[in-house]
């Protein structure tokens, strides 16, 4: 194992995308055009990642005729992988598109549920391999049958290991996984809500919020607020970000972007200020794309000037 980063994605998906013009509620919806891509968080991190020219491996777990299709998808990306097989199928994820709203609304189902044999095999390779990577991105939900502290177990041996860890997750699992501090981290607002069992109504409170966390021994906490953007938080600084307008075509795998720009930005040995520049162009360019596409590094160097930030 000789990548720069390693994605984790342990809940992986068949993201089907659909394309209606308009949501009929009890009644046929024609659908005008649909695409297939591997998904789930570390999955589509990976593939920014290698559009960013980042050294990337991505691993996990899958099953089933699916999860052969998304190890064949990366590798027609050229992208290393290593999936242990468990048994059952891997999920697919519907995302219907809505033309004349310009909204995306998900359907994710649950996915496979992982046997403590597997799960513990791929820890085992898991433990290995993050001795030779900088950085490991964790992310998305926890297929049933894996204990909510997973994540604190893979960040607590990356730790051991020295590699710096983003953790993107929500509910149990991202709160578990925080108390394993992570390098970084990037919460929605709501996740960050829920996080806290608070609601914030200011940038200020949101700041306030994050530097409890910072306060915590994690380096990076990067709040994205959807449409309105994001804020990234340091011990010492903070900064908002406010994206450049789009037509939205999806926003599957904007989070996702933002993470990739994120680690990017950490390889490279970027200021606060520019990460968030270039954070808020990654999500943003994405969901200007449709399905699960992501941003290019050429795409997000032409749009990172056009972000506008200002400090908190």
């Amino acid at each position: 194992m000789s990548s720069k980063v390693l994605t984790v994605t342990l809940n992986p998906a068949l993201d089907k995308t659909v394309t209606i013009e308009e949501f009929v509620s009890g009644g046929l919806n024609r659908i005008k055009a649909w695409r297939t891509d591997a998904g789930g968080k570390g999955i589509n991190v990976a593939k920014a990642l290698k559009h960013f020219s980042v050294d990337v491996a991505s691993w996990g777990l899958t099953a089933g005729h699916q999860g052969k299709i998304i190890t064949e998808q990366l590798a027609g990306l050229n992208i290393p992988s290593f999936f242990i097989e468990t048994e059952g199928e891997t999920r697919t994820n519907l995302k219907v598109y809505v033309e004349c709203t310009k909204e995306t609304t998900e359907f994710n189902e649950a996915g496979f549920t992982v046997d403590r044999k597997s799960l513990h095999e791929f820890i085992e390779r898991y433990t290995d391999a993050v001795r030779n990577v900088s950085v490991v991105v964790l992310g998305g939900s926890l297929p049933p049958g894996a204990p909510d502290d997973t994540y604190k177990t893979l960040i607590e041996i990356a730790n051991r290991a020295g590699a710096r860890t983003v953790l993107d997750a929500d509910g149990e699992p991202f709160t578990h996984g925080i108390e394993a501090v992570p390098y970084a981290i990037k919460p929605n607002i709501h996740e960050l809500e829920s996080l806290f069992k608070e609601t914030f109504q200011s940038d200020t409170e949101i700041v306030s919020a994050a530097r409890r966390l910072t306060g915590k021994g994690i380096a990076y906490v990067s709040v994205s607020l959807g449409a309105e953007g994001s804020i990234l938080v340091s011990e010492t600084e903070a900064v908002r970000a406010k994206p450049f307008p789009i037509v939205p075509l999806s926003t599957v795998g904007a989070g996702d972007s933002m993470v990739a720009a994120l680690v990017y930005c950490l390889l490279e040995g970027k200021l606060l200020e520019e990460m968030a520049r270039w954070t808020s162009a990654a999500g943003t360019v994405t969901a200007s794309k449709p399905g699960t596409e992501v941003c290019t590094l050429a795409e997000v160097e032409e749009k990172v000037s056009k972000v506008t930030i200002w400090p908190l």
